[in-house]
């Protein structure tokens, strides 16, 4: 769900509430074969409430379905590392250790771009024209240029290691 980002050229993005409906009938549609745990990979923050919402709807309707939500910048040792790679220049698009990630994963991807000094800090969402305004390259109080591909490697590593555990945890859950 990037609404609000739709005012750059090839971004593409569901609405809340069809993303919301799209989750619910994957789960349905799956709980109806017997499936009952869904772990959720998600790698953007602006699906983090619209994945809840359908949480919600389902347990409403599945009260026996269990949903969880793992986002891959989002543990205390994430967090924790990113503080001592960035510093306060990770803020929240087009950061360093997203860039980063996708430096070691893809490395042919990511070309050289010059970039600005000044980094909008201002992390309030607009309408996708206002958005464009405020945020011309579309970084939003970060700095991707302190990305380097070593710390892609090690933000990755830590992630699936993260991630792994809260999986786990979650097939333990009763």
């Amino acid at each position: 769900m990037a609404e609000h980002q739709t005012g750059f050229a090839g971004i593409i993005s569901l609405k809340p509430s069809t993303l919301t409906l799209v989750i619910h009938d994957v789960v349905r549609s799956l709980a109806k074969h017997g499936f009952k745990r869904f772990f959720f990979l998600n790698g953007h923050g602006g699906n983090i409430a619209v994945l809840k919402t359908a949480f919600t709807e389902i347990y409403n309707e599945l009260p026996d379905v269990r949903c969880r939500l793992g986002n891959w910048w989002a543990s205390n040792d994430m967090y924790k590392l990113v503080r001592e790679l960035y510093g306060n220049q990770e803020d929240y698009h087009a950061t360093p250790s997203e860039v980063s990630v996708t430096m070691y994963l893809y490395p042919d991807s990511i070309k050289n771009v010059s970039l600005s000094e000044y980094v909008n800090k201002d992390s309030r969402t607009y309408s996708p024209e206002e958005f464009r305004k405020r945020y011309p390259d579309g970084r939003m109080g970060a700095n991707p240029a302190l990305a380097t591909v070593e710390h892609g490697q090690q933000l990755f590593e830590l992630s699936v290691k993260e991630l792994v555990s809260q999986y786990n945890d979650f097939l333990a859950e009763v």
